[in-house]
């Protein structure tokens, strides 16, 4: 049987947040005022243009460190190729990587390629963040506003694009939104005083907000007229253009403890599938003051972006999604 290891008393005493309480990094720190944050994160191609894979791919490793209030500083390469790979679309995959690593701030300073059968790329990242500014996703407060960084629906648009049924606009607007970084979002969060937050990736929106409400002991109550989706990503969810992982995600929901499910009847069925559905570089949950949120929707349209908010923090530990 594996056994946690045991860490010595002056590591543990600097451990932020390890494996204690599942998060989206690991937070270490090394002065009163500095903590490391460190994740990694590495998948197929999503996207069949070669550089588009790697800046994705480096932006959803990257989300991590903003997820949890952080500032990226550099990345290790993590890497997988057939031996008969084209070279020259490997080359792509690195270079969309490290022009949105540098769009980060920080540098790829190297990193580890194998044999694969698989093609798979990501990265290992660093990243800093002042210790009494971390972001978990245990952070929840009751009676605060829920404010979302990005639209859902990038995990119907990429199967669809699969499926070849997507149009280009549409996967146009999902391969934008999964290349934005979460930068804006994080350094939003942060200057309003928000103490929770979690991205939205793999296990979707209803499995993140699920692992906050756990970790948190409070709840969410979402409108679900309030949730943003992508252009184009509701028609292909009612064409039936889901992945395997929103099957995977609802079971995930329902067997997570200590979180009641209550989505009202009225809300639709498609939509509820979309909030399962697997996203790649979502935006960031995360909650702030109610006298807060309508300062830090203006902050992200002064930063050039959107942000919505979408309901509240609830007392009781409850994913609530009302119409």
């Amino acid at each position: 049987m594996l056994r946690r290891p045991s860490l010595a008393p002056e590591a543990a005493r600097h451990l932020l947040v390890g494996l204690g309480a599942a998060d989206d990094a690991a937070v270490y720190r090394v002065s009163d005022d500095l903590a490391i944050v460190e994740t990694v994160d590495f998948f197929p191609p999503v996207v069949d243009d070669a550089y588009t894979w790697g800046a994705v791919a480096a932006a959803n490793a990257m989300s991590d460190v903003y997820a949890m209030g952080g500032e990226v500083m550099f990345a290790l390469a993590v890497a997988g190729f057939p031996r008969e790979f084209d070279k020259t679309l490997v080359a792509e995959v690195f270079r969309g990587a490290a022009d949105k690593v540098a769009e980060a701030g920080g540098v790829i300073a190297g990193g580890h390629t194998v044999v694969d059968a698989e093609p798979k790329y990501g990265l290992c990242v660093t990243g800093r963040v002042h210790p009494d500014q971390v972001l978990i996703k245990g952070g929840l407060r009751p009676g605060d506003r829920l404010i979302l960084s990005k639209p859902l629906g990038t995990g119907v648009i990429t199967t669809a694009g699969k499926d070849g049924a997507a149009g280009d606009d549409v996967l146009a607007g999902a391969v934008a939104s999964m290349s934005r970084l979460n930068r804006l979002a994080a350094r939003v969060a942060r200057e309003a005083g928000a103490t929770g937050a979690t991205d939205i990736t793999g296990f979707g929106f209803l499995g993140h907000a699920t692992e906050m409400v756990v970790a948190s002991r409070a709840g969410v109550e979402v409108d679900a007229t309030r949730i943003p989706l992508l252009p184009g990503a509701r028609a292909l969810a009612e064409a039936g253009h889901f992945s395997g992982g929103m099957r995977r995600n609802r079971r995930y929901v329902e067997g997570l403890l200590g979180a009641r499910l209550e989505i009202a009847a009225e809300v639709p069925g498609v939509l509820v599938s979309m909030l399962m559905e697997a996203e790649t570089s979502g935006g960031l949950l995360f909650s702030v003051e109610p006298d807060r949120a309508d300062g830090v929707l203006d902050e992200f349209r002064r930063g050039g972006e959107e942000a919505w908010a979408i309901g509240s923090v609830l007392a009781e530990p409850v994913v609530r999604i009302r119409p």
